[in-house]
């Protein structure tokens, strides 16, 4: 079977439009192309830290304590990486950075 992208393996929509699959992934394409690029690094880690939360509680909590036992180990990791990434800011090399030092402001890193 040819595999189309926006469909799963039986050739079902994976999220129709405006559903809640279909705002988390806009979330996070738009959310992790941002952060791969070191741009408004601090408010997009936060959002997508809470987004991760929200997969968890919503996705996997009711499954069980234990997030290795209900599956929830990735969306907790990710959850304290964003939040960390949040607090750390982006760093040297990013777009954030780039553009504090066109300005002539001192970047808070």
């Amino acid at each position: 079977m040819v595999r189309v992208p926006g469909r799963d393996h039986a050739g079902r929509r994976n999220g129709p439009g405006g559903s809640l699959v279909w705002f988390a992934g806009v979330i996070e394409v738009v959310g992790g192309t941002l952060i791969l690029l070191g741009l408004f690094t601090r408010p997009v880690a936060f959002i997508l830290s809470g987004e991760m939360a929200f997969a968890y509680f919503i996705g996997h909590a009711g499954n069980g304590f234990w997030p290795v036992l209900n599956q929830g180990a990735p969306a907790i990791f990710y959850c304290f990486t964003f939040l960390y990434f949040s607090a750390a800011g982006p760093g040297p090399w990013s777009l954030d950075a780039l553009l504090a030092r066109r300005r002539g402001t001192v970047p808070v890193l």
